[in-house]
């Protein structure tokens, strides 16, 4: 897993945090008692899920010490526990578990999905969020690049987040589990700024597991090799504004 820097990620907090208000607008419940924030990273979501519902626990979870470090400052209000999401059980049934831009990092949804709506209470709700960039110029050329180069030996075998399943084959999975579902997809349009924001967003997130394999001499020529190849997909405009389109995958299940 990819050593994680919390002032790296949240350099584009705003355009991150979007996606996570957005899903959290379509949580159809009105006072759960106990909220695990699932992959909670800085803990910005916590706190906003403790405003939204402050009557509730709630208990973040993330395997980052750097992360968790950040969220406690971040969210005073709300509990952190380190932890392997694909192993952590909670000690009682949830009524809602929430997870923003972290379950795309784990393998095995087939098996992963199913018990996580085995861990919700009666009327409880699964909500996820999960980027579907994996045939995306973005994310495809990271494995271009390390495929190339003096760093290729180097960083055999080493990848990103693995893809994730196409709408269909969640609702596959899940329907048969759930008594509600709901499955969307929305492409933000992202306008980001500075030289080579494309890379910057990238390394803050999916592009960490190579630039972690590499020594430190290697790393910044990795990165140039990384922008060349982005640079005519996510071209800067005349304002020098880099639109970035970035598509996610929206999931709520009941049961």
């Amino acid at each position: 897993m990819a050593e994680w820097d919390p002032g790296q990620y949240l350099r584009f907090e705003g355009e991150r945090l979007r996606p996570a208000l957005d899903l959290l607008a379509r949580v159809p419940l009105e006072r759960p008692a106990r909220i695990v924030d699932l992959g909670c990273g800085a803990g910005n979501v916590s706190a906003i899920l403790k405003q939204r519902f402050p009557d509730a626990d709630v208990l973040g979870v993330d395997g980052s010490a750097a992360m968790l470090e950040k969220a406690r400052a971040a969210a005073p209000g709300c509990r952190f526990v380190e932890a392997d999401a694909t192993a952590w059980r909670p000690d009682e049934p949830l009524d809602l578990i929430y997870s923003n831009a972290a379950l795309h990092w784990l393998p095995d949804h087939a098996a992963l999905f199913p018990r996580l709506l085995s861990l919700l209470a009666p009327g409880g709700c699964l909500a996820v969020q999960m980027p579907a960039m994996h045939d995306a110029p973005f994310r495809a050329l990271q494995y271009t690049v390390a495929a190339r180069g003096p760093w290729a030996e180097r960083l055999r075998g080493v990848g990103s987040a693995p893809p994730i399943l196409d709408a269909g084959g969640y609702w596959d999975l899940l329907r048969p589990r759930a008594t509600t579902l709901e499955l969307w997809e929305t492409t933000y349009l992202h306008a980001l700024h500075g030289e080579e924001a494309v890379v910057e967003w990238a390394t803050g997130s999916s592009l960490r597991p190579f630039l972690d394999a590499l020594p430190e001499g290697d790393r910044l020529a990795f990165r140039r090799a990384y922008a060349d190849a982005v640079r005519p997909h996510y071209p800067r405009r005349a304002d020098g504004t880099t639109l970035l389109p970035f598509r996610r995958l929206f999931l709520l299940a009941g049961v």
